[in-house]
This record gives C-alpha cells, sequence and structure tokens, in this order.
C-alpha cells in the first residue's frame, strides 16, 4: 500500500520515459493542449517543490520506510535548503537550455501529466528550441526534435552515441541485455546484430512464409457485409506469420498456442509501459509491483514456449536446410572450441538465440499491424488514396495473381501510402533512448559519457519546415513531379546508423504484400451512420489507434 502512495506521487509528474504508462494517454492534434500548451505547465515555485518532497518525507517515515530511502529525501531536502532549485534559463550564456530540477526528483515535477511523452516533448521544444535536457529523476538526458541534430546523433557521430542505458524491465525482457534492440554496444552485440539482420535476408522473396495473407482476406470477407473491427483479425495474421517466419509454425485461427503466443506478447506490452517508474529509479525493484510480477508471468510463459521450440529445433535440424530463423541462429552457432572469438557467431548463447526469436515476435508484431491500422483509418478518411492504390495494383499485377515483393519496384504509390503512414503516426514516437559511450557533443554543445539521449520522432516527422501541412495525410509527398519516389532526409521512421532497427526489411516486406493483398481483394468502407475512425491514437508501448468498425467490399478476382 505504502508504494502504491508513493508511487503515485512520483508518476503523478508524467515522467516522460518511452515505456511508462500514461493511462493510455489518447492524442489530440489541434487540440488546446496540442497548439496552446502555455507556460504555465512547466512552471513550479520554490514553496511547491519543497513542499512536494516535504510530504514524500512525511509519507516515508510515518510508514516506517527504509531507512536509507529516508536519508535520501533528507538530503534532498538539505540540498534544496542550501541553494536555489536550478532556474529555468533557456538561453543561458550560449549552454544547453535546461527545465529546471530538484535533486532526486530531477525535472519530473515540471512536466505536465496530461500530454504522452512525444507531444511532451515537441510542446517543450517550443519554448527551449529544438534542443535542451532535463534530468529524468537523476538522469541528465538530452532530448532531440528536429532532423538536424537527429542525423547528428544517429549518423555522424553514431557510434559515440550507440549505447543503451539500463533499465530495469528491458533487462528482465531481454535476460540482462541478450536481444539487438536494448542490448549495449560491444563487439558481441555488432556481431549478434549482423548474423540476425543476415538470417532476415533468408525470408526475401519468400512470399510462401506469408500464406497468412491469404486467411486474412478470408477472415474479413466472411464478415458478410456487415460491420467489423479489422484489429483481431490483423493482430492475429501478423502474429502467425511471426510464427511462421521465427519457428515455422503455422497456425489454425482457433488454435490454442497462437492464442497463448498472442495473450503472451499483449501481456508483456502492457504491464512494460506500468514501469517506467521503477526504470528511472531501479532501487524499486526489491519492492513489491503488481506490474513487474505480471511481467515476469509472461515472460516465464513467453521463455518456456519459445524453449521447447529451440529443443525441437536442435533435435530435427538437418544440415544444409534452413527452415526459418532459429535454424539460421543455431547454424551459426559453432560449438565450443571450434570457432574463434574473431568468427561470426562467437559467444552466441541460447538465450541469445530465445532472445532475438521473443524480440522478432515483439517488434515484428507491433510494428506491423498497428502500422497496417493505422493506414487503413486514413483510407477510410481518404477514400480517393485507397481507389488510386487499386488503381495501380490493377494495372501492375492485375486481380490473376497474388503480389509478389518484385512488384514493388513499379508501385511507387502503394509504397508512398505506406512511407505516410508511418511518418503521420510513428510507431514509436520516441525512440528506445540512447547513451553517450564517450565524451563527445551535439550541436557544439558538450556532451559526457554515459548521458541518455532521446530523440523525439514524432517532432521530426510533424516538423512543418520540412513538411508541408504536416497533420495531413498525402502520400504524394514521397513522390516528384514525375511520380518517382523520394525519401526526404527527415524521414526516419525506423531510425539510422548503428542503431537501425535491424528489422526495417521484413517490416516493409510485411507491410507491402499485406496492404497490396488486401487492397487488391477488397475496398473497406466506413458503416452508415458508423462515425470514421477516430485519428487520435493511444499511446502505451506503441502508438496505436483506438477500435474502429469497417465494411469490406470483396473486389471480384479475375485475370486482367
Amino acid at each position: 500500500m505504502l508504494l502504491k502512495k508513493v508511487a503515485s506521487i512520483l508518476t503523478g509528474f508524467a515522467v516522460p520515459c518511452p515505456f511508462l504508462n500514461f493511462g493510455n494517454c489518447t492524442l489530440k492534434t489541434g487540440s488546446p493542449a496540442d497548439v496552446a500548451w502555455g507556460r504555465s505547465a512547466i512552471s513550479l515555485n520554490w514553496q511547491t517543490a519543497v513542499s512536494l518532497v516535504s510530504s514524500l518525507f512525511s509519507l516515508l517515515l510515518s510508514s516506517l520506510f527504509s531507512p536509507w530511502l529516508v536519508v535520501m529525501v533528507m538530503a534532498c531536502l538539505v540540498l534544496l535548503a542550501r541553494r536555489r532549485i536550478a532556474p529555468d534559463s533557456p538561453h543561458h550564456q550560449g549552454a544547453m537550455p535546461c527545465l529546471p530540477h530538484l535533486p532526486l526528483l530531477g525535472s519530473l515535477p515540471w512536466l505536465s501529466p496530461h500530454l504522452p511523452p512525444h507531444l511532451l516533448f515537441t510542446q517543450l521544444s517550443h519554448r527551449y528550441g529544438p534542443l535542451y535536457s532535463l534530468y529524468m529523476g537523476p538522469h541528465y538526458t538530452v532530448v532531440i526534435n528536429d532532423q538536424h541534430h537527429a542525423r547528428e546523433v544517429l549518423l555522424k557521430r553514431g557510434r559515440e552515441f550507440a549505447g543503451r542505458p539500463y533499465m530495469v524491465t528491458t533487462d528482465l525482457l531481454t535476460r540482462g541485455g541478450k536481444d539487438i534492440a536494448f542490448s549495449d554496444f560491444s563487439p558481441l552485440w555488432k556481431s549478434h546484430r549482423r548474423l540476425v539482420h543476415s538470417s532476415f535476408t533468408l525470408f526475401g522473396e519468400g512470399t510462401h512464409k506469408l500464406q497468412d495473407i491469404d486467411s486474412l482476406c478470408e477472415e474479413l470477407q466472411a464478415s458478410g457485409g456487415g460491420p467489423v473491427d479489422p484489429g483481431p483479425a490483423v493482430s492475429r495474421a501478423v502474429t502467425n506469420v511471426v510464427c511462421t517466419l521465427v519457428f515455422s509454425s503455422t497456425y489454425r485461427r482457433d488454435d490454442p498456442e497462437l492464442a497463448q503466443v498472442m495473450e503472451y506478447n499483449d501481456g508483456i506490452v502492457e504491464t512494460i509501459t506500468r514501469g517506467g517508474l521503477v526504470d528511472i529509479y531501479p532501487c524499486l525493484k526489491v519492492f513489491p509491483s503488481e506490474a513487474l510480477s505480471k511481467l515476469k508471468e509472461c515472460i516465464s510463459v513467453r521463455d518456456q514456449l519459445l524453449t521447447r521450440k529451440l529443443e525441437e529445433h536442435k533435435a530435427s535440424m538437418r544440415e544444409g536446410d534452413t527452415r526459418d530463423l532459429l535454424d539460421a541462429l543455431i547454424q551459426a552457432q559453432a560449438p565450443r572450441g571450434q570457432r574463434s572469438a574473431q568468427q561470426e557467431g562467437a559467444g552466441l548463447t541460447d538465450d541469445h538465440i530465445l532472445m532475438t526469436a521473443a524480440e522478432t515476435f515483439g517488434a515484428g508484431v507491433e510494428t506491423t499491424s498497428t502500422t497496417l491500422l493505422w493506414i487503413l483509418a486514413y483510407l477510410i478518411h481518404h477514400p480517393q488514396v485507397q481507389e488510386r492504390v487499386q488503381k495501380e495494383l490493377d494495372e501492375v499485377v492485375g486481380r490473376g495473381r497474388g503480389v509478389c515483393l518484385s512488384d514493388r519496384a513499379h508501385l511507387p504509390y502503394l509504397d508512398s501510402v505506406i512511407n505516410e503512414g508511418l511518418r503521420i503516426r510513428p510507431v514509436s514516437p520516441v525512440l528506445i533512448p540512447h547513451t553517450a559511450l564517450c565524451d563527445s557533443s551535439i550541436g557544439g554543445h558538450s556532451i559526457s559519457c554515459g548521458t541518455r539521449v532521446l530523440i523525439n520522432m514524432w517532432a521530426i516527422h510533424h516538423d512543418p519546415q520540412h513538411w508541408d501541412q504536416p497533420d495531413l495525410f498525402k502520400p504524394e509527398r514521397f513522390l516528384d513531379d514525375q511520380g518517382r519516389r523520394v525519401t526526404p532526409p527527415c524521414f526516419l521512421p525506423f531510425g539510422a546508423g548503428p542503431r537501425v532497427c535491424v528489422g526495417e526489411s521484413l517490416a516493409r516486406m510485411e507491410l507491402i504484400l499485406f496492404l497490396s493483398s488486401l487492397l487488391q481483394r477488397m475496398s473497406f468502407q466506413l458503416p452508415e451512420g458508423a462515425p470514421p475512425p477516430d485519428l487520435q491514437g493511444r499511446v502505451g508501448v506503441v502508438l496505436q489507434p483506438l477500435p474502429y468498425k469497417v465494411l469490406v467490399i470483396p473486389r471480384e478476382m479475375c485475370q486482367t
């Protein structure tokens, strides 16, 4: 009970960590909070700050809380009495602008509880500029809101900022950083990443591995012309595809193992967003936490399933026959003593294989299904865009065969629709935190080793200086006057540099094949009398669309 009280005090300050839940905040683009968020939202006077820390101290003391934590709070009070709170001076002597901050709490008391992180950071940039800093609790953190500084960190100084911070939730999720996305930079990580990237190329044109697209089309068309929520069907289909790619399992719609995979994946997504406080104050992990207990439970179910699949693959593997991602990783895992430290796969353990498979699920399912649902929502709002995609598909592919990846080169408008979906509603509005591996600089400002860096992709993808009418869905912004593809330098949906998403090619392959197959075979319309899909979104681990209903109208399939 006490821990819940403490957590309620701190989480009331809306800690803007990419892994902290904001109570399922909804995004209201164009709302007063979004466009007119004023100075008062980040103002906190001296008396209020002291009262805040004093209240926390009284709560801990009265409940006989851990003595060391009481000492910490007392130290904060002493420091506050000895000096004024760090001033709010955005342009002091050319230094990087920094939010005011308190010992222990950092800048948290100055952060609005009413906005999700990407909007909060965007609005702060209107006052402090595109590059500023704050204290996430005790952690000094730099926030980037423009493509110039983002490209400097990701590309120009990519190696210097390729680190990852330690976080309790992701450490649990990845068995101490045995994955790709959350693992800190190291020679083993580089080797592991190269191996996974080359494994993904195995899928290439292999559309036979994406046969569940047919099942998705059939399930949606089985609605009989009535309103249907496409979300569950899309999630099932994408999850099944990822299962096929990772361990060659194809499931029926009602298969209990598929339901188990979806259940633990949803559970991890739901619970990891509630762990942001312990990621800022790792010492809190020693206290009971409902969210962490649930996360551990879901991880245990995940690991049992994947361990069983790994053992089955080891027992049934045949040399030279690579069936899926697990096979590729097992084959690269040389027996001890038969591979030098310099060779690819050296140091790769079963934990690395399992965590790679787990991460492929987490990232592959959420990125693809969420982006597809956002694009379908926007197509309902813009039926002329849907019609233009279908016209391009009819002219290039026809309706007598399925779409292949080789068709992509001849489908520029379809490609631009996917890019616009990734731009206007980025799945990860704030990228996974980076850390400086050495003393460096950003925008001419000195950065100390260990500094955390957050890149606000939402602000970059909605910057009016680089995007004309950024809040409008306009796929043609990715085409030139001749209808050829263009990629603006401010378009970075998967990041860039050493930490670019290793699954980008896989995600794009899935998006192309899913969306083209759906629009080749059916049209999506708004049910009569129903409101159009809500484009606000809900912020958790990813930025998700709210559920909506559509009518599925089959298109006649014939030889053309």
